[in-house]
Protein backbone atom coordinates (compact mmCIF):
# COMPACT_ATOMS: atom_id res chain seq x y z
CA UNK A 1 0.00 0.00 0.00
CA UNK A 2 1.30 3.66 -0.83
CA UNK A 3 0.58 6.57 1.79
CA UNK A 4 0.55 10.12 -0.10
CA UNK A 5 1.13 13.20 1.33
CA UNK A 6 0.59 16.29 0.79
CA UNK A 7 0.84 18.57 3.67
CA UNK A 8 3.96 20.45 5.33
CA UNK A 9 5.34 17.45 7.02
CA UNK A 10 8.32 17.47 9.10
CA UNK A 11 10.29 14.53 9.38
CA UNK A 12 9.14 13.82 12.68
CA UNK A 13 5.29 13.42 11.43
CA UNK A 14 6.35 11.59 8.62
CA UNK A 15 8.16 8.91 11.17
CA UNK A 16 4.45 9.18 13.42
CA UNK A 17 2.95 7.82 9.87
CA UNK A 18 5.00 5.24 9.08
CA UNK A 19 4.85 3.62 12.55
CA UNK A 20 1.00 4.18 12.27
CA UNK A 21 1.22 2.45 9.20
CA UNK A 22 4.95 -0.21 9.03
CA UNK A 23 3.24 -2.04 5.55
CA UNK A 24 2.83 1.47 3.98
CA UNK A 25 5.11 3.14 1.85
CA UNK A 26 4.58 6.81 2.59
CA UNK A 27 6.06 9.18 0.28
CA UNK A 28 6.04 13.10 1.25
CA UNK A 29 5.08 14.75 -2.53
CA UNK A 30 4.34 17.60 -1.33
CA UNK A 31 2.93 20.79 -3.52
CA UNK A 32 5.69 20.25 -6.43
CA UNK A 33 5.31 16.47 -6.92
CA UNK A 34 1.71 15.96 -5.58
CA UNK A 35 0.06 15.91 -9.18
CA UNK A 36 2.09 13.18 -10.53
CA UNK A 37 2.77 10.91 -7.00
CA UNK A 38 -1.28 11.03 -6.47
CA UNK A 39 -1.80 9.00 -9.89
CA UNK A 40 0.28 6.09 -7.32
CA UNK A 41 -1.71 6.61 -4.68
CA UNK A 42 -3.55 3.84 -2.80
CA UNK A 43 -4.15 6.25 0.18
CA UNK A 44 -4.46 10.38 -0.02
CA UNK A 45 -3.90 12.54 2.66
CA UNK A 46 -3.17 16.67 2.56
CA UNK A 47 -4.66 19.86 0.24
CA UNK A 48 -3.57 20.02 -2.87
CA UNK A 49 -2.81 23.56 -4.26
CA UNK A 50 -1.87 22.44 -7.57
CA UNK A 51 -4.39 21.69 -10.23
CA UNK A 52 -5.08 18.06 -9.80
CA UNK A 53 -6.83 15.78 -13.18
CA UNK A 54 -9.17 14.34 -10.07
CA UNK A 55 -11.05 12.27 -13.09
CA UNK A 56 -7.86 10.68 -14.26
CA UNK A 57 -7.08 9.52 -10.72
CA UNK A 58 -10.43 8.11 -10.59
CA UNK A 59 -9.99 6.29 -13.55
CA UNK A 60 -7.01 4.94 -12.74
CA UNK A 61 -8.55 2.94 -9.71
CA UNK A 62 -5.97 2.78 -7.46
CA UNK A 63 -6.79 5.53 -5.27
CA UNK A 64 -9.30 3.97 -2.00
CA UNK A 65 -9.56 6.91 0.56
CA UNK A 66 -8.41 10.98 0.75
CA UNK A 67 -8.15 12.23 4.31
CA UNK A 68 -8.47 16.07 3.59
CA UNK A 69 -5.61 17.73 5.88
CA UNK A 70 -8.49 20.71 5.47
CA UNK A 71 -12.26 21.34 6.74
CA UNK A 72 -13.04 22.90 3.69
CA UNK A 73 -13.88 19.33 0.57
CA UNK A 74 -13.90 21.90 -2.17
CA UNK A 75 -10.62 21.35 -3.26
CA UNK A 76 -10.90 17.69 -4.08
CA UNK A 77 -14.26 16.89 -3.99
CA UNK A 78 -14.84 17.12 -8.04
CA UNK A 79 -18.15 15.22 -9.55
CA UNK A 80 -15.67 12.40 -10.52
CA UNK A 81 -14.71 11.76 -6.77
CA UNK A 82 -18.49 12.34 -5.52
CA UNK A 83 -19.79 9.82 -7.78
CA UNK A 84 -16.77 6.96 -6.96
CA UNK A 85 -16.29 4.86 -4.64
CA UNK A 86 -13.70 6.61 -3.23
CA UNK A 87 -13.90 7.01 0.50
CA UNK A 88 -13.33 11.02 1.33
CA UNK A 89 -12.83 12.06 5.57
CA UNK A 90 -12.25 15.62 6.41
CA UNK A 91 -10.56 17.69 9.52
CA UNK A 92 -12.99 19.02 10.21
CA UNK A 93 -12.67 19.94 14.13
CA UNK A 94 -8.60 20.08 13.81
CA UNK A 95 -8.42 23.60 13.13
CA UNK A 96 -11.65 24.59 14.88
CA UNK A 97 -9.43 26.26 17.92
CA UNK A 98 -7.24 28.68 15.52
CA UNK A 99 -10.27 29.35 13.10
CA UNK A 100 -12.49 30.75 16.07
CA UNK A 101 -10.08 32.56 17.79
CA UNK A 102 -8.79 34.52 14.63
CA UNK A 103 -12.58 35.12 14.06
CA UNK A 104 -13.48 36.29 17.62
CA UNK A 105 -10.31 38.44 17.90
CA UNK A 106 -11.25 40.23 13.79
CA UNK A 107 -14.87 40.99 15.03
CA UNK A 108 -13.07 42.47 18.55
CA UNK A 109 -11.32 44.79 16.28
CA UNK A 110 -13.74 45.76 14.45
CA UNK A 111 -16.44 46.42 16.96
CA UNK A 112 -13.57 48.39 19.11
CA UNK A 113 -12.30 50.15 15.88
CA UNK A 114 -8.69 49.29 16.36
CA UNK A 115 -7.67 49.58 12.45
CA UNK A 116 -8.76 52.99 12.92
CA UNK A 117 -6.58 53.72 15.87
CA UNK A 118 -3.67 51.48 14.67
CA UNK A 119 -3.24 54.37 11.76
CA UNK A 120 -3.54 56.39 13.91
CA UNK A 121 -0.82 55.47 16.21
CA UNK A 122 1.44 55.28 12.90
CA UNK A 123 0.58 59.14 12.51
CA UNK A 124 1.01 60.09 15.76
CA UNK A 125 -2.16 61.08 16.23
CA UNK A 126 -4.55 60.98 19.12
CA UNK A 127 -8.18 60.56 17.72
CA UNK A 128 -10.83 59.03 19.35
CA UNK A 129 -14.08 58.08 17.45
CA UNK A 130 -17.52 56.17 18.60
CA UNK A 131 -17.13 51.88 19.09
CA UNK A 132 -19.33 49.10 19.45
CA UNK A 133 -19.89 46.44 22.03
CA UNK A 134 -20.21 42.85 21.02
CA UNK A 135 -20.93 42.50 24.97
CA UNK A 136 -24.41 41.57 25.08
CA UNK A 137 -24.76 41.85 21.07
CA UNK A 138 -27.26 38.43 18.86
CA UNK A 139 -24.65 36.59 17.09
CA UNK A 140 -25.93 34.59 14.41
CA UNK A 141 -23.52 31.67 13.64
CA UNK A 142 -24.24 30.29 9.90
CA UNK A 143 -23.04 26.45 10.23
CA UNK A 144 -22.93 25.40 13.94
CA UNK A 145 -19.87 22.85 13.03
CA UNK A 146 -16.81 22.51 14.55
CA UNK A 147 -15.53 26.59 14.22
CA UNK A 148 -19.21 27.50 14.47
CA UNK A 149 -19.68 25.39 17.90
CA UNK A 150 -16.10 26.52 19.42
CA UNK A 151 -16.31 30.02 18.74
CA UNK A 152 -20.22 29.79 20.41
CA UNK A 153 -18.11 28.49 23.35
CA UNK A 154 -15.62 31.33 23.29
CA UNK A 155 -18.73 34.23 22.97
CA UNK A 156 -20.29 32.54 25.95
CA UNK A 157 -18.18 35.16 28.61
CA UNK A 158 -19.06 38.22 26.17
CA UNK A 159 -22.79 37.76 27.81
CA UNK A 160 -23.93 37.29 24.06
CA UNK A 161 -27.03 36.04 22.82
CA UNK A 162 -26.18 33.21 20.33
CA UNK A 163 -28.42 32.05 17.06
CA UNK A 164 -27.64 29.66 14.91
CA UNK A 165 -28.60 27.36 11.95
CA UNK A 166 -27.11 24.26 10.74
CA UNK A 167 -28.34 21.95 7.72
CA UNK A 168 -28.23 19.24 10.47
CA UNK A 169 -29.73 21.10 13.77
CA UNK A 170 -29.02 18.50 16.25
CA UNK A 171 -27.44 18.67 19.30
CA UNK A 172 -27.85 22.45 20.39
CA UNK A 173 -25.43 23.79 23.31
CA UNK A 174 -26.85 24.62 25.86
CA UNK A 175 -25.30 28.42 25.70
CA UNK A 176 -27.21 28.46 21.81
CA UNK A 177 -30.32 30.36 22.66
CA UNK A 178 -31.54 28.75 18.92
CA UNK A 179 -30.47 26.31 16.80
CA UNK A 180 -32.59 25.90 13.95
CA UNK A 181 -32.76 24.19 10.54
CA UNK A 182 -30.52 26.06 7.19
CA UNK A 183 -33.97 27.00 6.22
CA UNK A 184 -34.44 29.45 8.89
CA UNK A 185 -31.65 31.55 8.09
CA UNK A 186 -33.94 34.90 7.24
CA UNK A 187 -34.90 34.73 11.17
CA UNK A 188 -31.74 34.48 11.98
CA UNK A 189 -30.29 37.35 9.35
CA UNK A 190 -33.19 39.76 10.51
CA UNK A 191 -32.04 39.70 14.68
CA UNK A 192 -28.38 39.06 13.95
CA UNK A 193 -25.93 42.25 14.89
CA UNK A 194 -23.33 40.34 13.59
CA UNK A 195 -23.52 37.72 11.51
CA UNK A 196 -20.69 34.64 10.79
CA UNK A 197 -20.21 32.44 8.32
CA UNK A 198 -19.07 29.11 9.09
CA UNK A 199 -20.90 26.73 6.69
CA UNK A 200 -18.97 24.77 4.13
CA UNK A 201 -19.05 25.49 0.27
CA UNK A 202 -20.98 23.24 -1.70
CA UNK A 203 -23.65 23.79 -4.62
CA UNK A 204 -26.20 24.98 -1.70
CA UNK A 205 -24.38 27.53 -0.05
CA UNK A 206 -22.21 28.70 -2.90
CA UNK A 207 -23.58 32.89 -3.21
CA UNK A 208 -25.69 32.15 -0.29
CA UNK A 209 -25.04 35.28 0.76
CA UNK A 210 -26.46 37.66 -2.59
CA UNK A 211 -28.47 40.65 -2.71
CA UNK A 212 -31.81 39.07 -0.98
CA UNK A 213 -29.60 37.83 1.88
CA UNK A 214 -28.33 40.86 2.44
CA UNK A 215 -31.53 42.72 1.84
CA UNK A 216 -32.64 40.71 5.02
CA UNK A 217 -30.14 41.62 7.40
CA UNK A 218 -30.14 43.54 10.55
CA UNK A 219 -29.64 47.23 9.53
CA UNK A 220 -25.96 48.34 10.58
CA UNK A 221 -24.94 44.24 11.19
CA UNK A 222 -21.64 43.23 10.49
CA UNK A 223 -20.95 40.06 8.12
CA UNK A 224 -18.08 38.19 8.95
CA UNK A 225 -17.18 35.45 6.65
CA UNK A 226 -14.53 32.46 8.72
CA UNK A 227 -15.03 30.20 5.80
CA UNK A 228 -14.98 30.38 2.12
CA UNK A 229 -15.16 32.95 -0.40
CA UNK A 230 -17.66 32.49 -2.59
CA UNK A 231 -20.28 31.75 0.06
CA UNK A 232 -20.71 35.93 -0.76
CA UNK A 233 -21.40 37.70 -3.42
CA UNK A 234 -19.03 39.99 -3.09
CA UNK A 235 -20.07 42.94 -5.38
CA UNK A 236 -23.67 42.52 -3.86
CA UNK A 237 -21.82 42.92 -0.46
CA UNK A 238 -19.37 45.67 -1.61
CA UNK A 239 -22.75 47.79 -2.36
CA UNK A 240 -24.49 46.86 0.71
CA UNK A 241 -21.47 48.39 2.30
CA UNK A 242 -21.17 51.30 0.47
CA UNK A 243 -25.19 52.27 0.92
CA UNK A 244 -24.62 51.68 4.49
CA UNK A 245 -27.31 48.97 5.13
CA UNK A 246 -24.34 46.45 6.30
CA UNK A 247 -22.03 48.81 8.83
CA UNK A 248 -19.35 46.47 8.12
CA UNK A 249 -17.24 43.57 6.83
CA UNK A 250 -14.71 41.02 8.51
CA UNK A 251 -12.94 38.55 5.85
CA UNK A 252 -10.27 35.86 6.24
CA UNK A 253 -11.34 34.90 3.11
CA UNK A 254 -12.44 36.65 -0.30
CA UNK A 255 -13.81 35.74 -4.11
CA UNK A 256 -12.05 35.99 -5.75
CA UNK A 257 -8.77 34.63 -3.63
CA UNK A 258 -6.28 36.41 -3.67
CA UNK A 259 -8.22 39.44 -4.18
CA UNK A 260 -6.46 41.57 -7.15
CA UNK A 261 -4.93 44.45 -5.97
CA UNK A 262 -7.53 46.25 -8.30
CA UNK A 263 -10.40 45.34 -6.27
CA UNK A 264 -12.44 47.79 -5.41
CA UNK A 265 -13.23 45.01 -1.54
CA UNK A 266 -9.61 46.60 -0.36
CA UNK A 267 -10.89 50.65 -0.82
CA UNK A 268 -14.53 49.82 0.34
CA UNK A 269 -14.67 51.55 4.04
CA UNK A 270 -15.26 49.60 7.34
CA UNK A 271 -13.70 46.46 6.40
CA UNK A 272 -11.10 44.40 7.70
CA UNK A 273 -8.99 41.41 5.71
CA UNK A 274 -6.96 39.14 6.30
CA UNK A 275 -5.59 36.41 3.30
CA UNK A 276 -6.73 33.11 4.57
CA UNK A 277 -4.73 32.75 7.63
CA UNK A 278 -7.65 31.78 10.31
CA UNK A 279 -6.02 28.28 10.68
CA UNK A 280 -2.61 29.10 11.36
CA UNK A 281 -1.31 27.60 14.44
CA UNK A 282 2.01 26.07 15.94
CA UNK A 283 0.64 22.56 16.37
CA UNK A 284 -1.64 22.55 13.28
CA UNK A 285 0.02 19.76 12.04
CA UNK A 286 0.85 17.65 15.20
CA UNK A 287 -2.77 17.66 15.46
CA UNK A 288 -3.66 16.75 11.81
CA UNK A 289 -1.12 13.92 12.06
CA UNK A 290 -2.90 12.57 15.15
CA UNK A 291 -6.14 12.30 13.43
CA UNK A 292 -4.54 10.75 10.04
CA UNK A 293 -2.93 8.24 12.64
CA UNK A 294 -5.55 7.51 13.82
CA UNK A 295 -7.97 7.16 11.11
CA UNK A 296 -4.83 4.74 9.29
CA UNK A 297 -5.35 2.52 12.61
CA UNK A 298 -9.07 2.27 11.97
CA UNK A 299 -8.85 1.82 7.96
CA UNK A 300 -6.48 -1.32 8.89
CA UNK A 301 -8.94 -3.02 11.31
CA UNK A 302 -11.96 -2.06 9.54
CA UNK A 303 -13.34 0.49 12.18
CA UNK A 304 -15.61 3.71 11.28
CA UNK A 305 -13.49 6.36 10.12
CA UNK A 306 -13.23 10.16 11.87
CA UNK A 307 -15.04 13.10 10.22
CA UNK A 308 -16.02 9.96 7.27
CA UNK A 309 -18.21 11.78 4.29
CA UNK A 310 -21.68 9.55 4.09
CA UNK A 311 -22.53 12.17 1.41
CA UNK A 312 -19.53 13.43 -0.32
CA UNK A 313 -22.07 15.76 -2.05
CA UNK A 314 -22.33 17.86 1.45
CA UNK A 315 -18.76 18.00 1.88
CA UNK A 316 -18.74 17.39 5.49
CA UNK A 317 -19.43 15.12 8.11
CA UNK A 318 -23.10 14.79 9.79
CA UNK A 319 -23.31 15.79 13.09
CA UNK A 320 -25.70 12.70 14.44
CA UNK A 321 -24.14 10.43 11.93
CA UNK A 322 -22.63 6.98 11.64
CA UNK A 323 -19.53 8.16 12.56
CA UNK A 324 -17.48 9.85 14.79
CA UNK A 325 -16.23 13.73 14.67
CA UNK A 326 -12.93 14.45 15.74
CA UNK A 327 -14.00 17.09 17.65
CA UNK A 328 -16.04 15.24 19.74
CA UNK A 329 -13.27 12.75 20.51
CA UNK A 330 -11.12 15.77 21.36
CA UNK A 331 -13.65 17.07 23.56
CA UNK A 332 -13.86 13.13 25.29
CA UNK A 333 -9.96 13.60 26.06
Amino acid sequence: MRLVLCYPVERKHVEQIQTAAPDYEVVDAGQEWIAEEILQADVFCGHAKVPIDWEAVVRQGRLRWIQSSAAGMDHCLVPAVIESDIAVTSASGVLSDQVAEHTLGLVIAWCRSLPVFFEAQKKREFIRRPTRDLTRGTVGIVGLGGVGRRLAELLVPLKTRILATDLFPVDKPEHVEALWPADRLDDLLAQADVVVLCAPLNDSTRGLIDVAALAKMKPGALLVNAARGPLVVTEAMIDALKSGHLAGAVMDVTDPEPLPPEHRLWDTPNVILTPHVAGQAAWRIDNMTRLLCENLARWQTNRPLVNYLEDKSLGFPIRGGAYPLWGDLEAAG
